[in-house]
């Protein structure tokens, strides 16, 4: 989402690096620059106003002219002011002392707030909640259903006594009251000892007094502790007017920004924390009910900035993939008994589990200059190599040799590819191979085209310890009078006099004294430690 303002402030601070000293035009002219990146993102004019100031005043300060290096300085200065606008500190969720806590989720239809309601529960169940869903949006043709459908995809309970609209068109039904279906879903959860329950509203296509009350109403009877305002992240300049709403009619007390996987400009996520004054909690990544993640501003402000999210990569691998299998895979690699291709369909298939890999491409520092590469990275080539692997006997992902020209032909065959990309993978697999084997000896991480690091590996090491060899006597009656007079100097404890002309300029040093050890201060509270002196 953030592609196209990622860029132009990259542009803009790559520009600043070629300057040893920045004079107060060329802060106007990174400024000014700023301005037009924020806009054209749609983010509004007042945050624009309020950023840009910020950043110019800071700029103009000692904090950059007595930096080392000022254009690093300007991008620190850049990336604090995002934090700022985008609400400073990570936020978590209130939580009642007596459950359960009540979450309400309210925003505009189309908003997504069943399909996060789904995403909520699922994290919320994942840290140990026992959540409970209530439906009670029953305006929406079919949201009920569709609220059952998430809520059974994330293995949670939910509440729906009443069906809802089963037609056409947004009207409520006859007999259907959304008020009394939450706040007997309030008792439910306290009935079944649900320790979370959330509730999903119905929305409007634009902001009208019957949303408003509606929301209200069910605010009143069911005393959330926390209310979620749901919103758009691709409704650009529109996301200020409708949060300002919402908090005049409805209150809330965060923001959840769906649809963060859109190409569009990223305006609402710059501007609602600062307009509003609440901070953003959640965001929606994609369609899936796992691309969901607590926001952090600060990490937001980093990718924003091409500096990557290397703490949120590392916690979605934490949860992607299985200790015991890591613990398991590690003490193989330790014990030097190989990397097979059956390891390799392993790490393949939990690879798999941490979602998009352009996703995670995305969140490595630096990324933006090769997005056109990332855009362009099939995702599918992932699962034709588990194809591959998977069109195998356990004899050929032990022992990949014996594959000759009829195996890799039946195996091309079973996996629906050709024996060009067999072979490719193969070749792969073989330098991956060597490179482990590489690893559990000790030899380090080879580099390509350089070798191995040197200083590393046992190799590199066992020559480091070896002794040196004492030199011999020269042949040269000459220069071995001058050895035979040097270790006589050295024997008498008269140092050797420097050449003239030495690169540092020193003349021959004074001769050094011995010491006397009776004469060594030894300080207060260690002279016990050296037979009581």
């Amino acid at each position: 989402m953030f592609a196209s303002l990622s860029d132009r402030l990259t542009s803009t601070f790559k520009n600043l690096r070629t300057k040893g000293r920045l004079s107060e035009a060329d802060i106007d002219a990174t400024v000014r620059e700023i301005r037009r990146a924020l806009l054209d993102a749609d983010v509004a004019v007042p945050v624009v106003r309020a950023f840009t100031g910020a950043v110019r005043e800071r700029a103009l300060s000692a904090e950059v002219s007595g930096a080392l290096n000022p254009a690093q300085q300007v991008v620190k200065i850049v990336n604090d002011e995002l934090v700022a606008i985008l609400g400073g500190d990570n936020r978590p969720l209130h939580l009642a002392k007596n459950p359960p806590t009540v979450i309400l989720l309210a925003g505009l239809q189309g908003a997504g707030k069943t399909t996060l309601a789904g995403k909520l529960a699922l994290h919320l169940k994942g840290q140990g909640h026992t959540p409970l869903l209530v439906a009670a949006d029953l305006q929406r043709p079919n949201a009920v259903t569709q609220l059952q459908v998430v809520a059974e995809r994330a293995g949670v309970p939910v509440f729906a006594p009443h069906p809802g609209n089963q037609g056409a068109e947004d009207d409520i039904v006859v007999g259907a009251d959304p008020v009394a279906v939450a706040r007997e879903g309030l008792a439910a959860a306290t009935a079944r000892q649900h320790d979370v329950l959330i509730v999903d509203t119905a929305g409007r296509l634009g902001v009208d007094q019957l949303l408003m009350q509606q929301a209200a109403d069910i605010r009143d009877a069911v005393n959330p502790d926390e209310i979620l305002f749901v919103i758009d992240a691709m409704i650009g300049q529109d996301a200020v007017a409708t949060a300002q709403a919402f908090q005049d009619g409805v209150g809330f007390t965060g923001v959840v920004l769906s649809k963060l996987d859109g190409d569009a400009r990223g305006g609402a996520a710059l501007s609602v924390a600062s307009v509003t004054g609440r901070p953003i909690l959640f965001a929606s990544t994609g369609e899936k009910l796992t691309d969901f993640e607590v926001f952090h501003p600060d990490r937001m402000a980093s990718r924003i900035l091409d500096m990557g999210d290397v703490l949120t990569l590392i916690e979605q691998v934490e949860k992607a993939f299985d200790a015991e299998q890591a613990e398991e895979m590690a003490g193989k690699l330790a014990s030097g008994e190989g990397f097979t291709l059956q390891d390799f369909l392993q790490q393949m298939q939990q690879l798999k589990n941490m979602g998009s890999m352009k996703k995670m491409l995305g969140m490595l520092p630096g990324m933006g200059q090769m997005r056109e590469a990332i855009d362009n990275f099939d995702e599918r080539e992932v699962d034709r190599v588990e194809a591959i692997i998977r069109s195998m006997t356990p004899a050929e992902r032990v022992n990949p040799k014996i594959i000759n020209g009829s195996r890799r032909a039946r195996i091309a065959k079973g996996s629906g590819v050709q024996v060009s990309e067999v072979n490719g993978m193969l070749e792969r697999f073989e330098a991956a191979q060597k490179m482990m084997k590489q690893m559990s000896r000790g030899g380090g991480m080879p580099m390509p085209g350089m070798g191995m690091l040197p200083g590393s590996g046992k190799k590199a090491r066992g020559k480091a310890q070896a002794p040196r060899k004492a030199k011999g006597k020269s042949g040269n009656p000459a220069k071995r009078a001058q050895q035979e007079k040097a270790a006589a100097d050295r024997a008498a404890g008269v140092a050797p006099a420097a050449p003239q002309g030495s690169a540092f300029g020193m003349g021959a040093p004074q001769q050094q004294q011995p010491t006397d050890p009776s004469s060594i201060e030894i300080p207060e509270g260690l002279d016990r430690f050296f037979g009581g002196r």
